[in-house]
């Protein structure tokens, strides 16, 4: 049997627990007593103390197949870790190696990070790692909480702001009568955790852990980014009206760089202001005293370096005596998120060409300079398209769909494929927004989108590049459309338009499994009656491909990445649309060229 490649061995660690462990991958931990062995055996990575010395321990590299221990590559030569109990080796997510020697859950003394309410002003929280923020809360509403993280449970947290007569603010919290115990801490690793007592596992029990997704640290998306906590798996994306700047970096997980105006602001009756919901505002802004909302409103529209604002009425006046709050952002907009437990009013956002006024200019503008343009071009795309697709579309101008069917290699013509025009697809899809983008892969890319205005699709845009012709794509259609089961990715219709060839598929809202099983805060989701719902249900689908199904297929490509999940974690096969088809009395065949993995 060949060695596996580390991919797989990881795979089948983080599934199966499999062993030897040869790979680190992002959001792993290596602490002392385990090591990372090389493929063939012949190396090792861990942690050692040499032997005259007791109290320093390094990181390392040693020949792993003969009797003396003989180091190769030391990382902390100079850096020695003191206590072995508390060291930790780990990638993190942008795949940088890291040696951490921290003081440990169970040691009080002070650590890396603290919590508290800005100094400047009592409307948020945040916790520092060192004087940097490492998290925000979201600006307060008010200044009375009930059930604070805790409707599940049968307790009652309140908490109350005041402002004392020495013009101090001051905080209150309590329990409701027979409430269980509650603990409000910032743990050594960062994070802000709410648990209560949970008598019958006389234990605490985790209730709220804040952030619960790193794309919620403090900037994590950067200027104009937000962080959507709506997504089965929260994600950065950009604020309407806006793109990233780097969009290369963007779509490898680098968001440091933000993003940018699609279109620059006027100031001069063309600007108006988006409604953005369920959203938690943005850091640095300045509040504006004793506003009503429409007051809010105009104060904004009329100060041209206002870009957004936001509105609450306070539920008591204890600190200031107003209970009005009119905020105002004059610079850029950092630490915006979307939904989940942060994310609770409307943002105002000023964009250029919302207000009726603007909107008319352009109109009177673009209208009569580009009408004669647009009728010539109308003109000439008719005739084209006449004489290249005569006879091959219906009388509803859509493509015959016998024109892309071919036999099974049963003798019989493959059923009806639902199509559907390009221009649908540009719509669903925000013209390929960058936004939108699932993935990428050797074929093409894969972009989320939004038919009829209701139905989420995943739509798969073949590269032109990719060197898969007519005869290839006729393939994937038909023995996709051919083959049902739970287990397989479903199409839901195709369109071929010139060079562009696309297939839609449903959308699995829970992505692939790739983004769960090599990420650390993920695959905590994973637990072994999920894992093993999804093993079975893979297997399910390869027997139906390999043997059941009318078509043998093979499907050459499966790896995590293809392996979708639908909203209950059910997994799904995609991709199996490059495999061969092979007829009901063949056990192999041959290609002439590399295919697959």
């Amino acid at each position: 049997m060949g060695k596996w490649s580390p991919t797989i061995c990881y795979f089948l660690r983080s599934v199966l627990l499999c062993t030897p462990v040869s790979v680190l991958a992002p959001g792993m931990r290596l602490t002392p007593g385990k090591t990372l062995t090389s493929d063939q055996g012949s190396f090792a990575l861990g942690f050692f103390s040499p032997s005259n010395s007791t109290q320093n321990t390094y990181v390392g590299i040693w020949f792993n197949d003969i009797p003396v221990h003989t180091v190769v590559w030391v990382a902390n030569r100079d850096n020695p870790i003191t206590d072995a109990s508390s060291a930790m080796l780990g990638m993190t997510d942008n795949s940088t190696l890291v040696l951490s020697e921290s003081s440990g859950p169970e040691d009080p003394s002070k650590g890396r990070f603290s919590g508290g309410n800005d100094l400047n002003s009592p409307l948020q929280y945040f916790v520092w790692d060192g004087s940097v923020p490492y998290w925000r809360a979201a600006v307060w509403t008010g200044y009375v909480y009930s059930n604070m993280g805790l409707q599940t449970v049968s307790s009652l947290l309140y908490m109350t702001i005041y402002k004392g007569t020495d013009g101090e603010s001051y905080a209150t919290f309590g329990l409701s009568d027979g409430s269980s115990r509650i603990l409000y801490k910032i743990d050594y690793s960062g994070k802000t955790v709410l648990l209560r007592w949970n008598t019958s596992l006389t234990d605490w029990t985790p209730i709220t852990p804040w952030p619960a997704y790193r794309c919620n640290f403090y900037g994590y998306c950067g200027a104009y980014g937000y962080c959507d906590n709506t997504d089965a798996i929260p994600a950065c994306k950009c604020l309407d009206g806006f793109d990233p700047i780097n969009k290369t970096e963007w779509v490898t997980g680098n968001f440091s760089q933000g993003c940018r105006r699609k279109e620059a602001l006027e100031c001069g009756g063309g600007d108006g202001f988006l409604t953005l919901p369920a959203m938690k505002v943005p850091d640095k802004f300045l509040r504006l005293w004793n506003k009503s909302f429409d007051e809010c409103t105009a104060e904004c529209s009329r100060n041209c370096s206002c870009l957004a604002y936001a509105y609450a009425n306070l539920s008591t006046s204890n600190i200031d005596g107003d209970t009005t709050r009119c905020l105002m952002w004059t610079g850029e907009l950092i630490d915006v998120a979307k939904g989940g437990d942060i994310g609770n009013e409307d943002l105002y956002l000023r964009l250029a060409g919302l207000s009726s006024k603007g909107r008319m200019s352009i109109i009177v503008k673009v209208v009569p300079a580009i009408s004669a343009s647009l009728l010539l071009l109308l003109l000439l795309a008719c005739v084209v398209w006449f004489h290249r697709f005569k006879g091959k579309h219906d009388e509803k101008g859509r493509l015959k769909v016998w024109d892309l069917s071919i036999t099974d290699g049963l003798g019989e013509e493959t059923c009806e494929v639902p199509f559907i025009s390009f221009e649908e697809i540009v719509a669903a899809t925000d013209n390929f927004s960058l936004s939108k983008l699932l993935g990428q892969g050797g074929f093409g890319k894969v972009y989320k989108g939004l038919l009829h205005g209701d139905k989420e699709v995943a739509v798969k845009r073949l590269s032109r590049g990719s060197g898969q012709g007519a005869i290839e794509f006729r393939n994937e259609v038909v023995v996709i459309a051919k083959l049902q089961h739970r287990n397989l990715v479903r199409l839901v219709c195709y369109c071929v338009q010139g060079d562009e060839k696309l297939l839609i598929y449903e959308y699995l809202p829970n992505k692939s499994l790739d983004t769960f099983i090599f990420n650390y805060e993920n695959k905590l989701m994973l637990d072994w009656t999920t894992r093993f719902n999804i093993i079975k249900g893979v297997a399910r689908g390869l027997l139906y491909l390999h043997q059941d199904s009318r078509l043998m297929i093979i499907h050459r490509d499966l790896k995590t990445s293809n392996i979708l999940l639908d909203g209950d974690m059910n997994p799904k096969i995609s991709d199996f649309g490059m495999a061969r088809i092979f007829g009901g009395d063949e056990q192999q065949a041959n290609t002439n060229r590399v295919v697959g993995t």
